[in-house]
C-alpha cells in the first residue's frame, strides 16, 4: 500500500505505546521501527512521542500527526476497494424502477450511454405506479426509483430532487409554441390532454383549471404518457407535462414545453432515491451518477 510503511509503524507505536510491541505486531525488527519514528521526528522538527519509563505516550504534535495517519490509512483503503470494484464491473445487473413518461426518454438514454462505457452490465428498467416504485426500492427488489411526488418516507434516501413544474406541451408548429410563458386561460380553446383519474397528474392539472374558474372538458384521456406526447406532437392538443417527460422530443424538436405563468400550476417533484442506510454496489452508484447527470443537464 502507498506509503503504507512509515504510517503502519507509527500508528501502531501509538496504539501499543511501545515500539517493541508495534515490531512484534508487525513482524518487523524494533530497531528498524525506532529508526523511522526519530527520521520522522527530525523531519518535524517536534518529538511525537514522550519517552516514559513504562512506555510512549504521544505528545500534542504525535496526536495531530497520529490522526492524520489515520485519516491517510482510512482513505487509502476506500480507494483500494473502489479500485477493486471497478476491476468486478465486468457483470451484474442495475435495477431502476421509474414510470412511464421517464422509461420513454431520460432513463433509456442514460442507461445507453452508461452501457456503452460498461457493456458487460446489465440495466433493468421497470414501469411502476409510484407506490410499487416506494415498495420495490425499500424491499430490494430495485436498487434506484425515479418517479414524481414520491411520498416521504423514511426507507428511502433521496439522492437528487428538483422541483418541476408542469407544463402546456405542444407540436413545434402550435400557435402557442412560440411563447415563452402562458396563462393557464390561453390553453382553453384548443383539445386539451389529460391524464387518467386514476394518475396522479390528473388530479394536479384538473384542481390548476378548477381553481382558475375555467370549467374545461378534455379532449383526449389516456394513462399513457407516451400516447401524451403523441397526442401532443399530431395536431393542436396540448399536454401538461415536465420537461423531463419530454426531453428527448424536445431535443429533437417534436415536441415544445411552455412554462404556465399562474404560479399555483403544476408543483411536480422528480425524486431519485435508494433504500436508506443501503451501501450500493459500485454499478448502481454509478449508474445513479449517471441519471442524476443527466437529470441535471435538463434543468440547467
Amino acid at each position: 500500500m502507498l506509503h503504507s510503511r512509515v504510517l503502519r509503524y507509527i500508528d501502531e507505536v501509538a496504539r501499543l505505546g511501545s515500539i517493541r510491541a508495534a515490531g512484534e505486531r508487525l513482524n518487523v525488527a524494533p530497531s528498524a521501527i525506532n529508526k523511522h519514528v526519530l527520521q520522522l521526528e527530525e523531519a518535524i522538527g517536534e518529538p511525537l512521542f514522550e519517552r516514559l519509563p513504562r512506555g510512549l505516550r504521544l505528545t500534542p504534535a504525535g496526536e495531530i500527526l497520529v490522526a492524520h495517519i489515520r485519516r491517510t490509512i482510512k482513505e487509502y483503503s476506500q480507494v483500494e476497494a473502489e479500485i477493486r470494484d471497478i476491476k468486478t464491473l465486468q457483470s451484474g445487473e442495475v435495477i431502476i424502477a421509474t414510470m412511464n413518461g421517464l422509461a420513454g426518454g431520460i432513463v433509456p438514454k442514460a442507461a445507453a450511454s452508461f452501457c456503452t462505457r460498461h457493456p458487460r452490465l446489465k440495466i433493468s428498467i421497470r414501469v411502476m405506479f409510484v407506490r410499487d416504485i416506494v415498495q420495490a426500492v425499500i424491499d430490494g427488489e430495485a436498487d434506484l426509483g425515479l418517479a414524481f411526488n414520491l411520498p416521504a418516507t423514511p426507507q428511502l434516501e433521496t439522492l437528487w430532487k428538483a422541483d418541476t413544474r408542469l407544463g402546456a406541451v405542444v407540436s413545434p408548429e402550435h400557435p402557442l409554441a412560440g411563447m415563452e410563458t402562458l396563462p393557464l386561460s390561453f390553453c382553453e380553446p384548443y383539445p386539451l390532454i389529460f391524464a387518467e383519474k386514476s394518475m396522479l397528474i390528473h388530479g394536479i392539472v384538473a384542481d390548476a383549471f378548477a381553481e382558475a374558474g375555467l370549467a374545461v372538458e378534455p379532449a383526449f384521456l389516456t394513462n399513457s404518457i407516451e400516447a401524451m406526447k403523441c397526442l401532443a406532437a399530431a395536431g393542436d392538443g396540448i399536454a401538461f407535462l415536465s420537461k423531463f417527460d419530454i426531453a428527448e422530443e424536445q431535443r429533437n424538436g417534436m415536441l415544445t414545453y411552455v412554462q404556465i405563468r399562474d404560479r399555483t400550476f403544476g408543483k411536480n417533484v422528480l425524486s431519485l432515491v435508494q433504500r436508506e442506510k443501503r451501501g450500493r454496489a459500485l454499478a448502481a452508484s454509478m449508474f445513479a451518477d449517471e441519471i442524476a447527470r443527466a437529470l441535471r443537464a435538463i434543468v440547467e
